[in-house]
C-alpha cells in the first residue's frame, strides 16, 4: 500500500492545477510545468487539495500512485518556491564561470569544460568558487548540479573537487613509510 500516495497535497495561493485528459498542468508565480499521468491513476482537486487515486491494488499501480504524488507535489513546490541545488569548488586554480549560456568550468584539464546551461534554469557563481543552480524543475536541477560534480568529483585524499554545499568527504589517510 502506497502511503506517500494517499496523502493529499495542500495548494499554496497562487497555484492552480489543471487536468486535461492525461495531462497534469501546474501554473503558479514562477512557471509552469506539466506530467502526463500514467494509466490508472487519477487526480482530483476540491477546497485547495489535489488528491491522487488509483484504480486497482496491483503492484504497479502501487509503484505509480505514490510516484506520481511526489511528481505532482514536486512540480507544485517548484512553481510556488522554486529548487535550488549549491555547489562548491575546492582545490588551488580550480574555478567556475558563466560565460553566456555555458558554464565555464577550469577544472586543472588541459581544456577549459564548457557545460551548457539547460533552459529554465539560472545558474549563478559567486567568488569564482561557489555555483548556484535555481530553477522549478526539481529533476532539472539536480541533474544539471550532478553532471557539473561529475566533472570532478572529490577526491578522498587532499578534498578536491567539486561538492554540493554541505557535504561531508571522507578523507583517507595518504601512505606511510615502514619501517
Amino acid at each position: 500500500m502506497s502511503r506517500v500516495g494517499l496523502k493529499p497535497i495542500s495548494l499554496p495561493e497562487k497555484v492552480a492545477v489543471k487536468l486535461d485528459g492525461r495531462t497534469v498542468t501546474v501554473e503558479g508565480p514562477k512557471g509552469k510545468l506539466g506530467f502526463s499521468l500514467p494509466d490508472g491513476i487519477t487526480l482530483s482537486t476540491e477546497n485547495g487539495t489535489v488528491t491522487v487515486s488509483r484504480a486497482n491494488e496491483e503492484r504497479q499501480q502501487r509503484a505509480l500512485h505514490g510516484t506520481a504524488r511526489a511528481l505532482i507535489n514536486n512540480m507544485i513546490t517548484g512553481v510556488s518556491k522554486g529548487f535550488e541545488k549549491s555547489l562548491e569548488i575546492h582545490g588551488v586554480g580550480l574555478r567556475a564561470a558563466v560565460k553566456g549560456s555555458d558554464l565555464d568550468l577550469s577544472l586543472g584539464k588541459s581544456h577549459p569544460l564548457l557545460h551548457p546551461i539547460p533552459q529554465g534554469l539560472t545558474v549563478t557563481v559567486a567568488e569564482n568558487t561557489k555555483i548556484k543552480v535555481e530553477g522549478i524543475d526539481k529533476q532539472l536541477v539536480g541533474q544539471f548540479a550532478a553532471e557539473v560534480r561529475a566533472y570532478y568529483p572529490p577526491e578522498p585524499y587532499k578534498g578536491k573537487g567539486v561538492r554540493y554545499t554541505g557535504e561531508h568527504v571522507r578523507r583517507k589517510e595518504g601512505k606511510s613509510v615502514g619501517k
